[in-house]
């Protein structure tokens, strides 16, 4: 039998072996896609690189042309008046699952990373302890806050652009990340010579490695630990924002155990290497597959027909998209996670465990539900392990997503951070305003008109409401409405079937509040012209069946038929896959139900037809 040989050519890593099947033998070669990106597009091997520029739609818009950011409301004041739920929950109306946000998010980590600025000076959004609207003491004056490292050569005598530091294909990043995360997460020695690595990932027990699964957690690939508050050690993906919250980790979790199932599928007479890049190929192919066949149109975000790779599409990542239109699924994000499954998936010590890990318990019947708040969700993988993987991924369909709006729960807004002697309070709604001002965002108008979309003419007709005038209302302070706290009340609060339902009710979809948001946005900004554009898109109503409104279903459209059509590995041109298929069985061609139930003790029956949708 011959031994593979491989070679390298312009970044990628071509390699001629058997893919055989038994005795029968048959040389095929086929080019291993690299893992930063590079060499994807032949002609120009350098878009969608990791550590390129971000791809502008439109001109940056900076006060000088170059970098200075425009200014405008305090981001963090306009946070509380405009994105503050006040603590009503409201939830997707079209009955789009938490399924939504922790596919949102792996596919984030999948193409996009802003790197930050270390020669900035340190900075922050105003924080005001006296504000009537601000409910959180914070140990500082300011919201955390700095900007993105520019690329070099930009912002001196051309406009600043910034650094992304992943590839921006949908190529399972998330899974694999860089040459030397994937050695060590590969088992087999950890000695720099990946050739003598297994084709399998590492994984204890079923479950991702722990930083000391090798011994030495020194060595160990990072795990951003969310500046101090990871309990117990951090599990090791691909990505190193893998902890994040227990959705997350589920998904993070279950595409690794994915990967181990094709290999055991594959011949064990195939080399190693060739065994993990077809594990790998399928991988790609079905993050691909289910992003554009279940998640996309489940959000309501249909694409014109593929007609194959064009290699004049640049897929790079657009910064209009990764600052502004992906940042607008931070609102479907609900303040904690639920998960409501049989009662017989856990014994009564497995309950009490749980609870002194921090989940609330409840027994319904025959069922449990299991929430993980706001306090205790993010960076426990202890948590994740006690709830175990299937229970978290069949939970994850069974609650709706928050509504596609401006409002935002604390989760997003109001995160308390433990410093040495205090507590500081960390809005990332904030921080998405702040952002666009960063990377030089057009305003609002401007980016519509960036997509070929009409001007609003005013705020009323932003958001679609009656008014952008505040109420004659005895509740409220005359002529100073936009800064009283009763002017954020719910006065009227709606199911998905348009009854009404009392307050605090989690049947809630809609809401009518005693001020609308167009008059919020009068008062706080004066001229629709001013409007930054992360606020005018999620405060828009939402189109006809989508979740999101115009401009950011837009935003959305172009971005991902850019990264299907400029993508030559894309599941729909690459005849690798099909011969995969033929040769050992295995096709990508699976929605996220089935790859759950086949890596999971949940049977397919017990998953919704599309788990995207709540069940």
């Amino acid at each position: 039998m011959r031994r593979s040989a491989s070679k390298t050519v312009a970044g990628l890593v071509v390699v001629t072996g058997l893919l055989a099947s038994g005795a029968a033998e048959a040389s095929t070669g086929f080019e291993y896609q690299s893992l930063d990106g590079s060499g994807n597009n032949r002609a120009h091997p350098d878009w969608g690189k990791a550590g390129g520029a971000y791809l502008r739609v439109g001109p940056a818009h900076y006060t000088d042309g170059i970098g200075a950011p425009f200014g405008g409301p305090n981001a963090r004041y306009i946070s509380n008046r405009v994105f503050n739920d006040a603590g009503q929950r409201l939830s997707s109306p079209r009955g789009v699952s938490q399924w939504a946000t922790a596919w949102g998010q792996f596919v984030d980590h999948t193409f996009g990373l802003r790197v930050g600025d270390p020669s900035a000076p340190p900075g922050g959004i105003p924080y005001d302890q006296k504000d009537p609207l601000e409910s959180f003491p914070s140990g500082l004056d300011v919201v955390p806050f700095g900007r993105s490292k520019p690329i070099d050569g930009t912002g001196v005598d051309k406009p600043r652009e910034q650094v992304n530091a992943l590839g921006s294909y949908i190529d399972a990043f998330a899974v694999y990340g860089t040459a030397d995360r994937l050695e060590w997460m590969r088992e087999g020695p950890v000695d720099g010579n990946m050739a003598n690595n297994s084709a399998k990932l590492l994984m204890p027990g079923g479950n991702l490695p722990r930083r000391d699964a090798r011994g030495d957690i020194s060595t160990a690939p990072g795990a951003d630990d969310g500046a101090g508050r990871m309990r117990g050690n951090g599990m090791v993906a691909g990505d190193g924002r893998a902890n994040e919250n227990t959705g997350l980790l589920a998904v993070q979790t279950l595409f690794a155990r994915e990967h181990n199932r094709i290999v055991d599928r594959l011949p064990k007479s195939l080399p190693e290497e060739v065994k993990f890049q077809i594990a790998r190929r399928v991988v790609i192919a079905t993050q691909q597959y289910i992003t554009y066949n279940e998640f996309l149109p489940t959000l309501g975000v249909h694409l014109k027909p593929y007609h194959g790779y064009k290699p004049d599409v640049n897929a790079t990542l657009g910064n209009e998209f990764a600052t502004v239109g992906y940042r607008g699924a931070h609102s479907m994000i609900h303040d904690d996670i639920r998960l409501k499954v049989p009662a017989s998936r856990y014994t009564p010590a497995q309950l009490d465990a749980l609870r002194a890990k921090g989940a609330v318990v409840k027994l319904v019947g025959d069922t449990v539900e299991l929430t993980m708040t706001a306090a205790e969700a993010p960076f426990n993988p202890d948590l994740f392990e006690e709830l175990r993987l299937g229970p978290v991924l069949q939970g994850l369909g069974r609650y709706p997503a928050a509504a596609s709006d401006e409002q935002m729960g604390e989760l997003i807004r109001s995160i308390p951070f433990s410093v040495p002697g205090t507590t500081i309070i960390f809005d990332i709604t904030a921080v998405d305003i702040e952002r666009g001002r960063d990377h030089g965002m057009p305003t609002y108008q401007q980016l519509r008109a960036t997509y070929g979309l009409s001007p609003k003419t005013s705020f009323q007709a932003i958001t679609g409401e009656a008014t952008e005038s505040f109420p004659a209302d005895p509740e409220l302070d005359p002529g100073n409405e936009i800064n009283d706290p009763d002017s954020l009340d719910f006065i009227r609060l709606r199911d998905k079937n348009g009854r009404e339902v009392p307050a605090g009710s989690e049947e809630a979809v809609t809401g009518e509040r005693r001020t609308t948001t167009a008059a919020r946005l009068k008062a706080l900004y004066g001229d629709v012209a001013k409007l930054d554009a992360f606020v005018g898109m999620v405060a828009e109503p939402k189109a006809p069946g989508r979740e999101f409104g115009e401009l950011q279903t837009a935003i959305w459209q172009k971005q991902f038929e850019d990264l299907r059509d400029g993508d030559r590995f894309f599941y729909g041109n690459d005849p690798v896959l099909t011969m995969i298929k033929h040769k050992y069985g295995i096709d990508y061609r699976q929605n996220l139900g089935d790859v759950i139930a086949r890596n999971t003790d949940v049977p397919r029956y017990d998953l919704a037809a599309n788990v995207f949708r709540v069940s």
